[in-house]
């Protein structure tokens, strides 16, 4: 089987299933508009929803170009070794907020994660916060701008720049006229609408191998080895395929990384802030963890079906990049119908990925560099209207962002190059602020500033060639856990030096502090047994250990 030509068998049904889908969508933002009245439910949905849809949303916001194409691809490139990003890199992370987080958060009224630093730290930090937050949520708009495009460009057989436009426009339509309800409930729809494109294209691959045995042998065969079916197997050394030792996995992935992403991106935080409870607000990134530990199944296997069924998979560039691993199965595998079905899950992944992107960047921008620094005490109608325009500057900026991800073959690897860039300083910074009353407010700022440029500098050092690595992964590994550590010694350094915040602004906002109120807004039905945040998070964290057994 070759890679030549990527262009699907499309006919009418699959583009009627595909227009369906868009209208909906479009009709899912103009029934939430009838909800919108204040800024409030413009940016959090009027703090109203419940903890499924929250919990849904949450794990869909996730579902974009990263996940389905990166991961497919990942798993071609590096095997099984890549479910270390659902079972140590986002289960335990996922839960941490739910249990131990979602309270300082939701208990505190923030609207947004860069006004929890502002309340724990200063002014500054607040800042620094929300203006690389802005600036990365705009570049990974980009990703899933720029896969979308090259799906539709690729499937569909439409120029490039149609197809980031056209994507562009949907995206932009209904988030500006639904707000964030808008986003979320159409994250609802996505996310089923996303399985039930992946698992055909799961299920037909492995008939079409022979099965879990078959594909087992197949990867055998294949320029992985046996290496490709373990998880842990070789990780006292970089001798596997991901290149990367278990403390690089436990520590860069496992919590620098992972807390870092789920803990403190707001693009995921705001649709627990968007709860209708406390219980609820910390029962949602827990619920989501669920769906997250079965995802392997509908984007690890496809990659080992595509590495082991399309020849040649694996080019630096062309049509069989590790990229276009789940657009040549589906060119390969599937009927039409089918075909229509996974064509819209594939798109609606980076919809809901770029959606959770540009609802976080226009709250931020509006609330906590508008607000906050530009015009503030202005009237709450202009904070709305100032949002829908931040909302069209985010897509804009995102078409211009989507052509810098065209430079990765592997837009799994850029995107973990932002993350250890943004979210791990950010990551450190909280954690110790929220544990560590003494941490200063100056210690905070010097901080969040030193780690970031001690990431960035590594990254640089790396691509110029200075220090080397395994792979790109590894270096985001390290560049995680060089900007943690950083973090960690500014502030010891420099706390001692300079003054504390008196214990009664730290209320509510650190550990031990108290001012956090569990059970004040709780709900009948709240106290039953199985909507315990603690229990359902123990359950999750339990399945995720038990899942690597089968392959160690």
């Amino acid at each position: 089987m070759d890679g030549d030509g990527l262009r699907l068998d499309m006919n009418g049904l699959d583009y009627l299933i595909l227009a369906l889908y868009f209208v909906t969508v479009l009709g899912v933002g103009f029934a939430a508009r009838r909800a919108i009245r204040t800024s409030v439910d413009f940016f959090l949905s009027g703090r109203s929803l419940p903890a499924w849809v929250t919990g849904l949303a949450f794990v869909s916001a996730n579902l974009g170009a990263l996940e389905i194409i990166g991961m497919a691809a990942n798993g071609a490139q590096y095997g099984v070794m890549t479910v270390h990003y659902y079972w140590i890199g986002a289960v335990p992370a996922m839960v941490f907020l739910g249990i131990v987080m979602m309270p300082f958060y939701y208990g505190s009224k923030v609207r947004s994660v860069p006004e929890y630093l502002r309340l724990r730290f200063n002014r500054p930090t607040h800042l620094l916060n929300a203006l690389s937050f802005a600036v990365a949520q705009v570049l990974i708009a980009g990703v899933n701008l720029y896969a979308l495009a090259l799906v539709m460009q690729a499937l569909l057989g439409w120029p490039l720049w149609t197809a980031v436009v056209v994507g562009a426009a949907i995206v932009l339509a209904y988030i500006t006229i639904g707000g964030l309800s808008g986003a979320i409930y159409n994250e609802v729809l996505q996310f089923f609408v996303i399985l039930a494109g992946l698992i055909p294209v799961t299920v037909i691959g492995l008939v079409k191998v022979g099965g879990v045995n078959g594909l087992m042998d197949s990867v055998r065969d294949s320029k992985l080895g046996e290496a490709g079916l373990h998880a842990w197997q070789d990780t006292g050394s970089t001798a596997n395929p991901l290149g990367a030792q278990w403390l690089g996995i436990v520590f860069g992935l496992g919590f620098v990384l992972s807390f870092g992403y789920w803990t403190t991106n707001f693009a995921e935080v705001q649709r627990a802030l968007s709860a209708k409870n406390m219980s609820a607000a910390r029962r949602t990134p827990i619920i989501a963890a669920y769906p997250k530990l079965f995802i392997p199944l509908v984007t690890v296997i496809p990659g080992l079906v595509a590495l082991v069924t399309v020849k040649g998979l694996g080019a630096e560039s062309g049509d069989l990049q590790y990229n276009n691993a789940i657009p040549l199965l589906m060119r390969d595998l599937l009927p039409n119908g089918v075909l229509g079905v996974a064509v819209t899950g594939l798109l609606a992944s980076f919809m809901a990925g770029m959606a959770a992107n540009v609802s976080g960047f226009n709250t931020v921008f509006t609330y906590d560099i508008w607000q906050a620094y530009l015009r503030p005490g202005r009237s709450d109608e202009y904070y709305l209207r100032i949002g829908r325009w931040a909302t069209v500057a985010a897509v804009v900026i995102g078409i211009g962002t989507a052509f810098i991800a065209a430079g990765f073959s592997n837009i799994m690897n850029y995107i973990q190059a932002l993350f250890s860039l943004f979210n791990a300083p950010l990551f450190a910074t909280f954690i110790i602020g929220m544990f560590w009353k003494r941490m200063s407010a100056l210690a905070g700022f010097w901080s969040l500033l030193l780690g970031t440029l001690a990431s960035l500098a590594t990254y640089l050092l790396y691509k110029g060639g200075v220090i080397d690595f395994n792979s790109d992964l590894e270096e985001s590994f390290w560049g995680a856990g060089i900007a943690f550590v950083t973090v960690a010694v500014v502030a010891a350094v420099l706390t001692p030096l300079t003054a504390a915040k008196r214990d009664e602004e730290l209320r509510g906002l650190v550990y031990g502090m108290g001012g956090v109120d569990l059970k004040g807004d709780v709900l009948a039905g709240d106290a039953v047994w199985y909507r315990s945040p603690v229990l359902l998070g123990v359950i999750a964290v339990v399945l995720a250990a038990l899942f690597y057994i089968p392959v160690f």
